[in-house]
C-alpha cells in the first residue's frame, strides 16, 4: 500500500512560543500604576465640583458649555479667542491693589494666601491640572480678583474707571453673566472668598458679603433672586445661584414603595383634552422650579427663555450630572419641560398663558432647545422633587370619566368656531328631529287614523 510519508521521515510540529515584549510590559505596568487624568480619582467626591462637561451633552448642545469671551478657571486658559479679556484682567488686578497696598496688602500678599489652598483647590477639578504651583496660583489670584472687582464696581462699591469698555460697550456685561455661570469656567468659592475677605476696606459694610454681591450683580440678568439668596455659599458661582433658585419648602422625597413606577406625563397638547389645565404661579415670591398640582391645575411660574437662561439652565443640568452631592432640581424641570413640550404649539400656549416669556427666538425653536435639553440626562423620577407632580397629573389623566368630558369639550368648544359648528350642528339635528315629528304626525295624525 501507498504511504503519505517516505520511508525514514518523520512528522515534526515546530511550536514558537510567544515572547513577552520586556518594554510593553513595562509600559502596562507603569500605567497600572499611574492615576486616570482626564476624570482623575477625586472626581467621585463631594469636594470635587468643577466637572468638564460629558460628551454626550456637548454632541446634543453644542458649545453651550464653553466661554464665549472670559476664561475663568485652567480648562479654557490661553485659548487666543479669549485673550481680549485677559488682558484686563491685569488692569483690574492692578485697581484693586491701589486700594489694598492702603492697608499694607500687596500681590505677594495675596499669592502666598492663596498657594495655602492650592492643594484644596486643585482637589475641585475633575481633571488633572497641568500647572506648575506658581501658574495655579497666578491663575487663582487673578482670575478671582478679576470676578470680585467687577462685582464690587458693578454693585457701585468702587467706580468704574472713565470709558471703561467693559461697561461702555453694551455687549460684554451679558455675555459675563453667561461666562460665570458654565460650569467649565469656574474656580472654587472658598478662593473667592479668601480674597474678598483680603481686599475688604474698612470703610465697606461688616454685612455686605460675596454672596449678596454676586446675587447683585447677577439680578442684572434675566434671574430674579430673593433676598435670601444673599446668605447662600456654594461649590461655586454656578452652584450659589442654583441653590438660590431651588425651593426652599419643598416636597420630602422618598423612594415610592409600590411596584408601580413614577410616570411621566403627557405634553400639554393632550393634557387639555384630558381637563388638566395649566396656569401662571400668581405667588410672586417663588422661583421658576416651584410648581404645584392641585384639583386638575398645574400652576407654573413665569419663567424668561433668552439666551442667558438657556444657557444657565444647560450647565446647571450639566452640573447636577457630574456632581455626586447635589439635588437634581434643574434636571427635573428641564425633564418635566421636554414632557410638557412637543411642538411649538405647546410653547404658544404656554406663552399665551405667561408661563414661558419668550426673547429666545421662533416657538419652534424654544421647543427644539427644551427637547435638546432633555436628552441624555439622568433622573429618578422616583426620588425628584416633583414625583408626587408626576404620578398625581398621570393619576388624573387616566379618569375616564372626567376625561371623556373635557375631551369632549376641548373638541366642540375650544374654540369659538368649533363651538358655531357644534352649534350649527345641534340646530340641524333639532331641525331634523322636528322635521321627522311633523311628518309623522300628518301621516298618522288622528284625523288620518278616523
Amino acid at each position: 500500500m501507498g504511504s503519505n510519508y517516505n520511508d525514514g521521515e518523520t512528522n515534526d510540529h515546530v511550536i514558537d512560543l510567544w515572547k513577552v515584549d520586556t518594554e510593553r510590559l513595562a509600559s502596562m505596568h507603569l500605567k497600572i500604576s499611574e492615576n486616570p487624568k482626564l476624570l482623575c480619582r477625586a472626581a467621585g467626591r463631594r469636594s470635587c465640583c468643577i466637572f468638564r462637561v460629558p460628551q454626550s451633552l456637548i454632541e446634543v448642545n453644542g458649545k453651550a458649555y464653553q466661554p464665549r469671551i472670559v476664561s475663568i478657571g485652567p480648562y479654557h486658559r490661553g485659548q487666543p479667542r479669549l485673550n481680549m479679556i485677559e488682558e484686563h484682567k491685569y488692569r483690574y488686578l492692578g485697581s484693586l491693589l491701589c486700594r489694598t497696598q492702603t492697608k499694607g496688602l500687596g500681590l505677594e500678599e495675596l499669592l502666598k494666601s492663596i498657594a495655602s489652598l492650592e492643594s484644596e483647590a486643585r482637589e475641585c477639578y475633575s481633571e488633572t491640572i497641568n500647572l506648575d504651583s506658581h501658574e495655579f496660583i497666578e491663575m487663582m489670584v487673578l482670575d478671582g480678583c478679576f470676578i470680585i472687582e467687577l462685582f464690587r464696581k458693578v454693585a457701585n462699591l468702587v467706580p468704574f474707571e472713565t470709558d471703561d469698555p467693559l461697561v461702555t460697550m453694551a455687549w460684554i456685561l451679558p455675555f459675563f453673566y453667561r461666562d460665570f455661570l458654565k460650569l467649565e469656567n469656574q474656580i472654587p468659592f472658598f478662593i473667592l472668598q479668601r480674597l474678598f475677605e483680603l481686599s475688604k476696606l474698612p470703610d465697606e459694610k461688616s454685612t455686605l458679603t460675596l454672596s449678596s454681591l454676586a446675587v447683585e450683580f447677577f439680578n442684572n440678568s434675566s434671574l430674579v433672586l430673593s433676598a435670601t439668596a444673599t446668605e447662600m455659599k456654594g461649590n461655586h458661582l454656578l452652584d450659589l445661584i442654583r441653590s438660590s433658585l431651588i425651593p426652599k419648602t419643598e416636597p420630602k422625597t422618598k423612594r415610592v414603595t409600590t411596584s408601580t413606577p413614577t410616570h411621566v406625563i403627557h405634553c400639554v397638547s393632550k393634557l387639555r383634552r384630558a381637563g388638566i389645565k395649566i396656569t401662571q404661579s400668581k405667588n410672586r415670591e417663588i422661583t421658576f422650579l416651584d410648581l404645584t398640582f392641585r384639583h386638575g391645575v398645574i400652576e407654573m411660574p413665569t419663567i424668561t427663555m433668552d439666551d442667558f437662561m438657556t444657557s444657565f439652565l444647560l450647565n446647571c443640568v450639566a452640573f447636577e450630572q457630574c456632581h455626586s452631592g447635589c439635588s437634581m432640581h434643574f434636571t427635573t424641570y428641564v425633564t418635566l419641560l421636554d414632557c410638557l413640550i412637543n411642538t411649538y404649539r405647546d410653547v404658544e400656549y404656554l406663552c399665551e398663558r405667561n408661563i414661558i416669556e419668550n426673547h429666545f427666538g421662533t416657538e419652534g425653536e424654544v421647543a427644539h432647545f427644551i427637547n435638546n435639553a432633555g436628552k441624555d440626562v439622568a433622573v429618578d423620577l422616583d426620588l425628584c422633587y416633583l414625583s408626587e407632580l408626576f404620578n398625581e397629573v398621570h393619576s388624573y389623566y387616566r379618569n375616564s370619566l372626567h376625561v371623556q368630558w373635557a375631551s369632549f369639550k376641548y373638541t366642540y368648544f375650544d374654540t369659538p368656531w368649533s363651538f358655531i359648528s357644534a352649534l350649527a350642528a345641534l340646530i340641524l339635528l333639532i331641525l331634523t328631529i322636528a322635521q321627522t315629528y311633523f311628518a309623522a304626525y300628518q301621516y298618522f295624525g288622528p284625523q288620518n287614523i278616523g
